[in-house]
């Protein structure tokens, strides 16, 4: 069957039924409501575990919501799950691909018909309002549907060879799992993200060990429990809830994991590098963040070019490493747009993301928002000039601050080429399209960047020169945002990746596969 992406809130507006879309995600959140609260265990194999200490996980909507309690585990259980792994492996490996295709069908029409519910949970646990969260949704049912088309495309990754040295030789390439691996996800895409990682090893025929973010580890939870439901071995799917500093301790000597995917920042990537191939070889899948650019021509629609930016920008408050974090703009059109970007920013709803008007919800945690004033007042103490922003709106019952542009920084400036992951946009005036390409390269991150301008060979000089993994063209509903899987294939280059095999698209699957030549003589 051909792959198609689920894109639900688009195909509710193409069929003129917009406010039923709304009805079914205020049926979501009520569902989701009932199962904040809760106390959830660790999973391993067929335990479900409970330790003596526990964690509180809170609303960044409202921080007297309790998302759930979770159990804080410890070195004995990542030895626990990770053996339970290693030791299902031996059969897992073993099982027809053409199976494993089918579990992960299975998996997203449960997914489907849980969407709204889904999609609420996430709401509640990061604050995306409802268009971010279900999109995530999609995005997740996507990566199922699209990875068992690829890995039925492939025959499951067994191929013959055409050539022979001797008449009675037969060569086969097969490509074969590696063992254990240890997935590390992050809060901004909790169940979209700890998908595209555990799936990539589960259908290849690895095993996983899921170890969530901190602050939303109740998406990861339901998806391993959907996972289990629909008939992947519970020996296969583990999910544990130990702190970052267990981890972290854990992965400094050889904790046996035969692979590790991990998306979070450029420092922790590196280091979870370093330690992990010090040790012995073994695959690193890594996503590491970025500093991405957008460069405004002087034949670009500058309308398009507002919209884009604003979204890509300001969407789920910049907490994703595809968000616009810098904007080149050509001196012809400078002033213009940095005013038509202002009155568009100046009209954003910020609030309770359970309402379907607001735009912008809360940011992740109180850490976020002391990043946040943190970055601005480091504008301001390097010359920067604050457009608009700037301000905490709430920093104790939620996490709510304004989105800022901040224009005339000197170039000096570091920010220039930190991460901020908070609603902060950087402005700059530049003479033409090759200084906007100098300047947007000039960092160490190389994930999306994108261009507005109606002239194909400014565009064409784009792609051919800009250093970025995931590019765009005049792209509307989100300058560098947005990367659906089969379509925009989402990896960054430089320091913002490491495999070279984007997420999403047609070579990620082999990044949890090795090569094996079986050559058999008749």
């Amino acid at each position: 069957m051909p792959f198609v992406n689920e894109k639900t809130y688009y195909r509710f507006l193409e069929e003129g039924k917009e406010e039923e879309f709304h009805k079914l995600f205020e049926i979501g959140l009520e569902k989701a409501k009932e199962e904040l609260g809760k106390e959830y265990p660790i999973l391993i194999g067929n335990e479900y575990i409970k330790t003596q200490s526990k964690f509180e996980v809170k609303s960044p909507i409202d921080t007297s919501i309790i998302i759930g309690i979770f159990q804080n585990g410890d070195e004995g259980i990542l030895n626990k799950a990770l053996k339970t792994a290693k030791e299902y492996f031996k059969f897992w490996q073993t099982v027809d691909w053409h199976e494993r295709v089918e579990l992960s069908t299975k998996a997203a029409e449960e997914i489907r018909r849980n969407k709204f519910e889904l999609a609420g949970m996430i709401t509640y646990e990061n604050g995306k309002n409802r268009y971010e969260s279900v999109a995530e949704v999609d995005e997740t049912i996507d990566y199922f549907n699209y990875y068992a088309h690829v890995l039925e495309e492939n025959r499951g990754f067994i191929k013959e060879m055409e050539s022979r040295i001797l008449k009675n030789e037969r060569a086969n390439s097969v490509l074969r799992p590696y063992g254990a691996w240890l997935i590390l996800s992050p809060f901004n895409f909790p169940l979209a993200i700890t998908t595209t990682m555990s799936l990539g090893a589960l259908i290849t025929g690895n095993t996983i060990v899921i170890k969530p973010s901190p602050h939303t580890p109740l998406s990861a939870y339901k998806l391993v429990e959907i996972l289990r439901s629909v008939g992947f071995p519970k020996e296969a799917v583990n999910y544990v809830t130990v702190s970052n500093e267990t981890i972290a301790k854990f992965l400094e000597k050889d904790s046996g994991f035969d692979g590790i995917a991990f998306t979070g920042s450029k420092e922790v990537g590196q280091k979870i590098l370093k330690q992990a191939i010090s040790i012995r070889p073994r695959p690193i899948v890594l996503e590491l963040g970025g500093k991405n650019a957008t460069i405004v021509t002087s034949k670009a629609d500058l309308k398009k070019a507002v919209e884009g930016i604003y979204r890509g920008a300001f969407g789920f408050g910049a907490q994703k490493c595809s968000a616009t974090s810098r904007v080149f703009v050509e001196s012809k059109v400078y002033n213009e747009f940095i005013n038509l970007l202002k009155e568009k920013v100046e009209k954003i709803v910020i609030g309770d993301p359970r309402k379907k008007e607001t735009f912008l919800g809360p940011i992740i945690n109180k850490g976020a928002v002391e990043k946040y004033k943190n970055f601005i007042n480091r504008a301001i103490n390097d010359g920067g000039k604050i457009l608009i922003g700037g301000k905490v709106i709430e920093e104790k019952e939620s996490y709510l601050v304004e989105p800022t542009i901040i224009v005339d920084l000197p170039y000096e400036s570091e920010l220039w080429k930190i991460e901020f992951f908070v609603p902060i946009l950087l402005i700059k005036e530049v003479k033409n399209l090759e200084e906007a390409i100098k300047l947007s390269n000039d960092v160490d991150y190389g994930l999306t960047a994108g261009i507005f301008s109606n002239d194909e060979k400014e565009v064409e000089y784009f792609f051919n020169n800009i250093e970025a993994g995931v590019t765009y063209a005049n792209r509307e509903i989100g300058s560098t945002t947005g990367a659906m899987p089969g379509v925009q294939p989402f990896g960054g280059w430089k320091s913002s990746g490491f495999t070279g095999r984007n997420a999403g698209g047609p070579y990620y699957l082999i990044s949890f596969l090795r090569e094996q030549a079986r050559t058999t003589y008749l």
